[in-house]
């Protein structure tokens, strides 16, 4: 058995393993966080609004839809499991992490 990584692919889709970090001073990458990527999101932990905006700032950076993206597990935690659909672009922060991604 492997290692758990922060990000692989499936198919054309990408999984991710993320640590959210709420209520931070702006969005942004903060690199591997042990087995998933830290990502700093400006939006509190309340009412759904937390998964709200992420959904939103990840449909921004990998150029998709929000529809294309779904939170697969920790709907309600800091450690998430997102799926995102056939993305369009891949951050360099993300695009690090998986070597299969590089063109």
């Amino acid at each position: 058995m492997t290692a758990p990584r922060p990000a692989w692919l499936d198919n054309d889709d990408l999984i991710l393993r993320l640590y959210i970090q709420p209520k931070a001073s702006r969005d942004q990458w903060m690199g591997q966080h042990g087995e998933e990527i830290k990502l700093a999101i400006t939006a509190p932990p309340v009412d759904g609004k937390a998964n709200a905006h992420l959904t939103k700032f990840l449909s921004k950076q990998f150029k998709v839809v929000k529809g294309q993206i779904d939170i697969e597990k920790g709907e309600l935690g800091r450690h998430k499991q997102v799926r995102i659909h056939s993305p369009s672009l891949c951050p360099d922060a993300i695009g690090d992490l998986i070597p299969a991604l590089k063109q």
